[in-house]
């Protein structure tokens, strides 16, 4: 070939090749993606009413794999129980009639943001009390279809669900909220779920919780049996821990303070009746104002929650310096009323007594001058009597004498403390500032190591 025709056919073999190239450049994928969504979505080619074949193309039930991604939980209601949440829900299966050419691997998915366009499972959260989607600024659902046919779903949602909750270590109890998925009208037959291989759930990081922590997640499967056949269900189960501090520096603190409030009362005279009183009053008022704040933030229930015995023990506490008042005011009176009838007696003996002093002392005048006239008489004058060594009247005040010269006892500490103090009121009132104190610290020794150190399955 002449060196001039070889240059005209490397010329127009590059010109080929060069419009080759700027006929792909020019090539509009959107288009594409147009023409085969009218392909595989025509009226006449896909029915969304029909469900999708099982694996393989065979007449199993269709399946359909989950996976959620948690992305906050705003707040989990004691007196509701229930809790909201916010997470992308998101559902893949595969359905054959939706595969199409990728052009190359150049398509690597189709987007549609119209559920209504395939079929969709029927799942419905089944402890749901509340939900709405999300549309500002668009929908937040999307639908992508890959070459394979497959289908995945995805939709971000909010949801409130029920929470039943087990208050009896409330407040130092855990709580295992739920969330249910389940199919509605398609039985196991037609439509199975399954979680995700890998990874089905994840929580977004640094996930704050106002009084709880999220411990951790497990999921399981559900599956119901009706009178109109047994349905797939899934669950996932999430483990909240109380946080304690909130409640230790609200509640526990506070009623310690008041109760040891209540202890000033021992300390004060007895005759301040209207400090005492008002102390006693006001802190009982205080402790049952707080008492029904707290059974204010929890549902009714018809068990004994472990906040209901601190609060009850603590009022019975506060209850128990005001009747320790009432008690010692009590005997302080009667020491009085006794003290005056005592004083009366004292005051009648001691006129009985000068009385009679008086009578026996002029009678005696009277019988010693006759004695000593008879003596002078008789003129012999007798000596005083004396008691003989051998006298038995001597002999036992000999005995009495022995017995009173006996090594004393040793004394009790406590009745020595006691004979101490003057009267019975102040005795009441230095037994109650040991004593209070000393209950409490064995109730609070008792309290925390039952509930601290208590089963969670053994309180449910």
């Amino acid at each position: 070939m002449a060196p001039g025709h070889s240059f005209w056919a490397i010329f127009y073999f590059a010109c080929l090749c060069s419009a080759s190239l700027a006929n792909n450049a020019r090539v509009n994928f959107r288009e594409k993606e147009k023409k085969i969504l009218d392909q595989i979505l025509g009226a006449g080619k896909y029915d969304a009413r029909i469900r999708p074949s099982g694996i393989n193309g065979t007449d199993g039930p269709a399946v359909v794999n989950i996976n959620l991604f948690v992305r906050s939980i705003a707040t989990i209601s004691d007196i509701k129980m229930e809790y909201s949440v916010q997470l992308t829900f998101r559902e893949q299966w595969t359905d054959e009639r939706l595969k199409f050419d990728d052009i190359g691997g150049r398509l690597k998915y189709l987007t549609l943001t119209e559920a209504n366009r395939v079929w969709m499972p029927d799942l419905f959260f089944s402890n749901e009390k509340e939900g709405h989607f999300h549309n500002i600024i668009m929908p937040n659902v999307y639908i992508r279809i890959f070459p394979y046919g497959s289908v995945l779903y995805s939709i971000r949602i909010s949801l409130t669900l029920a929470c039943p909750m087990n208050l009896k270590l409330y407040p130092l109890d855990r709580q295992i909220c739920s969330l249910r998925m389940a199919s509605y009208g398609w039985t196991t037959a037609d439509l199975v779920f399954l979680w995700k291989e890998g990874d089905p759930v994840q929580v977004v990081k640094n996930l704050h919780l106002p009084r709880f922590t999220l411990e951790k997640f497990l999921t399981d499967y559900c599956n119901s049996k009706t009178n109109t056949g047994e349905y797939s269900c899934l669950k996932v189960d999430l483990l909240f821990k109380r946080e304690f501090s909130y409640y230790l520096i609200q509640i526990y603190i506070p009623c310690c303070m008041l109760v040891i409030v209540s202890w000033v009362s021992f300390w004060l005279d007895q005759g301040a009746v209207p400090a005492r009183v008002s102390l006693g009053v006001t802190t009982l008022l205080t402790m049952a104002t707080q008492t029904s704040g707290i059974n204010a933030s929890l549902p009714p229930v018809s068990y004994t929650k472990a906040i209901d015995v601190w609060t009850g023990v603590c009022l019975t506490f506060v209850f128990g310096a005001l009747l320790e008042f009432a008690l010692v005011n009590y005997a302080s009176r009667s020491a009085d009323r006794a003290a005056d009838i005592h004083r009366e007696n004292m005051k009648k003996k001691r006129r009985e007594l000068e009385q009679a002093s008086i009578d026996a002392g002029s009678d005696l005048l009277d019988t010693d001058s006759n004695a000593t006239f008879a003596m002078i008489l008789n003129g012999n004058l007798q000596k005083p009597l004396v008691r003989h060594p051998g006298d038995p009247l001597a002999l036992e005040k000999m005995r009495q004498c022995e017995v009173h010269m006996q090594p004393p006892k040793r004394p009790n500490c406590c009745k020595t403390f006691m004979s101490k103090l003057p009267t019975r009121s102040k005795r009441i009132d230095v037994i109650s500032r040991i004593t209070f104190p000393l209950v409490f610290a064995l109730f609070n020794l008792v309290y925390w190591s039952t509930y601290l150190f208590r089963d969670e399955d053994a309180g449910e």
